[in-house]
């Protein structure tokens, strides 16, 4: 049984691979001042990347948790999501209304796909 993780941080791993399986952290935002559906797009740029990065892409997402400041931001948030998820590729998803860590994050997503 083997277990990669990469950007190993003090709290967390950005992405840990098992089985054949990507899991990745939390992804938040790098400008807290933009608009949901910039926020969005920050977000899902940032997953892209981590799944390149080990070989992976958003054709293979298996579920994302989405984590949103206000449900008043679903529609935005959504018309991000939808330019860029793989077309009949979609994962499982739920989208949960939380408080996050840094009241300037409008959102936070949390990714698993296949290798």
């Amino acid at each position: 049984m083997t277990i990669q993780r990469h950007n190993v941080g003090k709290r967390l791993s950005e992405i840990v691979v098992h089985n054949n399986t990507v899991y990745l952290a939390g992804e938040v935002p790098d400008d807290t001042s933009a608009d949901i559906t910039t926020q969005t797009r920050q977000v899902l740029a940032k997953i892209e990347r981590l799944l390149a990065q080990v070989g992976s892409d958003k054709a293979k997402l298996l579920s994302a948790q989405i984590f949103i400041a206000d449900m008043a931001d679903f529609a935005g948030m959504n018309a991000a999501w939808e330019a860029w998820v793989a077309p009949g590729q979609t994962p499982a998803r739920a989208t949960i209304e939380a408080k996050l860590a840094n009241p300037g994050y409008k959102v936070e997503i949390m990714c698993v796909a296949a290798l």
